[in-house]
């Protein structure tokens, strides 16, 4: 029986798309959209230098822990994985184990880059891995293989990267300066500041102080050290705001109490807040800065559904974002609901994307913008892209058919990266073949009119018009 390095590669033009429909949607109006990547994990350090990166090892494996997961799970030894083993046996142990990862999406995935980005146009296997290890090794070294390169050849116009209120942002500075063909923004995610009882709290919040300039001793001292610092990102461009949350507590807003609980943690470091102060000054503290994202015009997005560090052992050994997560079944409605709502009544609430990883509450997500529309802004409230371990066909097909059936795809502003590799743009390509084949699949059954020219300008809204409408990134 043949193996899979057989087979020349099934990636080729109309991969994907399976009526004639699917395919000119794609090829007449999905594949020249740039791309605004409006959150992503990228090093703004390897952007502002050109980094080149010495191996396709270093860019393609390390940090990516999609592959790490699958590495474990198929046997691998973790000194080939996160280890200090020789970064050609890592890509070596990663060649072995990717062409039993069929069907999952880094089986696509991975050969999709390889094709895009290094010409590859055969299966990755342990018996060419060094041949495409040295040829990929080239491509990165050679004049369009920096970090510049990469991006733009991708036709990425802006990048958001994810940055604490605490940094400095200088090589944001520094790209600033430079003629990139990238814009590349601060996102602004306080996560640490709403964690009262997390360890290491009250050192960032005396780190906090000391960046901003402004002394911290009560709760509307955090607030002015916080908008201090949110001044700062707004000067390099930083108009997007991100919140990575298991659930957004179901507690009132409570100034008195939260400022209470601020200076009793203050003044005893040693002792936790009680449980249900902790959710009532995360969420105080998260309506006050969304009404200042309002106030400023930010977008404010909510990661929702995320059970993190799972594992003990993994975490003390390798830290946190290291392949240890989960989908976590959180309650998500009630405490939401009331945090829009709550904002909403003012008058207050900025431009916002959920993002739920739990596809049990897909439904909720999708009614839940519905209830916060308005103002004159298309799509002020979206449900975000599937995102994390949902960003593959299946988890796409529901999130666009279930935003379909019970809101507007017309006004979703798409695909994000959430990424920390310069080489996962290709997954924006995949995206937009699995929505112009869904739409082709609905021509076909007499679902929708067969009217190319008008699907056409609803995929081209969905890949990169309405994101560009929808943000404040100067792009025309």
């Amino acid at each position: 029986m043949a193996s899979v390095s057989d087979y020349s590669t099934l990636i080729h033009d109309d991969w994907l798309l399976e009526t004639e429909v699917a395919r000119r949607l794609y090829h007449e109006y999905a594949v020249d959209q740039p791309i605004i990547d409006y959150h992503n994990h990228l090093i703004p350090r390897q952007l502002a230098e050109d980094h080149h990166f010495p191996n396709l090892h270093a860019a393609w494996l390390a940090g990516d822990h999609y592959k790490w997961r699958a590495m474990r799970m198929f046997g691998v030894d973790e000194s080939l994985i996160t280890g200090d083993a020789d970064p050609r046996e890592k890509f070596r142990a990663y060649a072995r184990t990717l062409p039993h990862t069929l069907r999952n999406p880094l089986f696509h995935w991975s050969q999709l880059e390889l094709k895009r980005y290094f010409g590859v146009d055969e299966y990755l296997t342990e018996d060419n891995a060094d041949r495409i290890y040295d040829l990929a090794g080239e491509i990165l070294l050679g004049p369009d293989g920096g970090t510049w390169g990469l991006l733009a050849g991708k036709n990425v116009r802006v990048v958001c990267t994810t940055d604490d209120p605490i940094d400095n942002l200088e090589h944001h500075r520094v790209l600033g300066q430079k003629d990139c063909p990238v814009k590349m923004f601060p996102g602004w995610r306080p996560d640490r500041a709403l964690q009262i009882n997390a360890p290491g709290w009250l050192t960032y919040v005396r780190t906090l102080a000391e960046v901003s300039g402004t002394p911290i001793n009560t709760y509307e001292d955090l607030l002015a050290a916080l908008e201090k610092r949110m001044d700062f990102f707004a000067a390099l461009g930083g108009s997007v705001a991100d919140h990575g949350l298991e659930y957004i507590p179901d507690v009132p807003y409570d100034r008195t109490l939260t400022a209470e609980t601020f200076r009793d943690r203050m003044a005893r470091p040693e002792a936790p807040a009680p449980a249900r102060s902790a959710q009532t000054f995360l969420l105080t503290l998260l309506l006050d800065l969304g009404r200042m994202y309002a106030g400023r015009g930010w977008v404010m997005q909510l990661h929702l559904g995320a059970l993190r560090n799972n594992n003990d052992r993994g975490l003390r050994e390798l830290g946190p974002d290291t392949g240890f997560d989960s989908i976590g079944n959180f309650p998500q409605a009630r405490g939401l609901s009331r945090l829009l709502n709550t904002l909403d009544n003012t008058d207050e609430l900025p431009k916002t994307i959920l993002y739920n990883l739990n596809p049990a509450d897909n439904a909720v997500f999708a009614t839940m913008i519905g209830n916060f529309a308005g103002g004159g802004v298309r799509g002020k409230v979206q449900w975000g892209s599937a995102w994390w371990f949902l960003d593959q066909w299946d988890g796409m097909c529901d999130q666009l058919n279930t935003l379909s059936n019970m809101g507007l795809l017309s006004t979703f502003v798409g695909m994000l990266t959430d990424s920390r590799s310069f080489l996962s743009y290709p997954r924006h390509e995949y995206f937009r073949r699995l929505l112009c084949n869904l739409l082709g699949q609905d021509v076909a059954a007499g679902r929708i009119p067969a009217d190319v020219p008008f699907l056409g300008k609803l995929v081209e809204n969905i890949c990169y018009g309405n994101a560009r409408d929808y943000f404040d990134f100067g792009e025309t």
